[in-house]
């Protein structure tokens, strides 16, 4: 009887050992589960930030490409009409022109008052030229500088320093600073001993 009371006890313990085997293993399963549907919610909620980082990629683009867009459209419209404000100067001039051909072609008008218009429109376009930031380059009597000037010729001058300015053909210009058209110039060179 004591081998069969061993025996039982021997089972019992036996099947005490399996039943915690099983208890740990299906702990083991339900935290495997658990894992597991913890996983699949934290891959469902990276595909929704996925999508939303996707999604304002493609806004981040497609706004990019509208202010690429309007800015293109902008800067055509500087190039179109950049220079408005210069042609509004420009046509009192034309009109001071016309009005100047129309008074030379009436009967009986004295050339002074031709004269006199013509003057008010040279006025009026040295204005409005200067309101541009255009300067006439005259340098009658200067050093002769070829960064702003152009000889035309040289002409022998005892009264006047070598390579000096005597006598401007057609005057430059220079638009805020920089140089548009060179003065032509007839430059003094030293006179030739005989």
């Amino acid at each position: 009887m004591a081998d069969e009371e061993q025996t039982q006890s021997e089972i019992d313990d036996a099947l005490e050992d399996d039943q915690v085997t099983v208890s740990s293993t299906s702990e083991e399963v339900n935290d495997g589960e658990a894992s597991v549907s913890e996983l699949q919610k934290q891959v469902e909620t990276l595909k929704e930030a996925l999508e939303d980082s996707q999604e304002q990629s493609l806004r981040a683009a497609a706004e990019m490409q509208n202010i690429r867009r309007r800015t293109d459209l902008e800067l055509e419209k500087a190039h179109k009409f950049g220079n408005e404000k210069f042609v509004n100067d420009m046509l009192p001039v034309a009109d001071n022109l016309e009005r100047s051909i129309q008074a030379a072609s009436a009967d009986g008008v004295e050339i002074a008052s031709v004269v006199e218009g013509i003057e008010l429109t040279l006025k009026t376009l040295s204005d409005a030229l200067g309101r541009h930031k255009v300067e006439a380059v005259s340098p009658e009597g200067e050093p002769f500088d070829p960064q702003v000037h152009q000889a035309m010729t040289m002409v022998e001058n005892p009264d006047v320093e070598p390579n000096t300015v005597i006598n401007v053909f057609q005057k430059g210009y220079t638009l805020n600073g920089r140089l548009v058209r060179p003065a032509m110039v007839v430059v003094a060179k030293a006179p030739a001993n005989s």
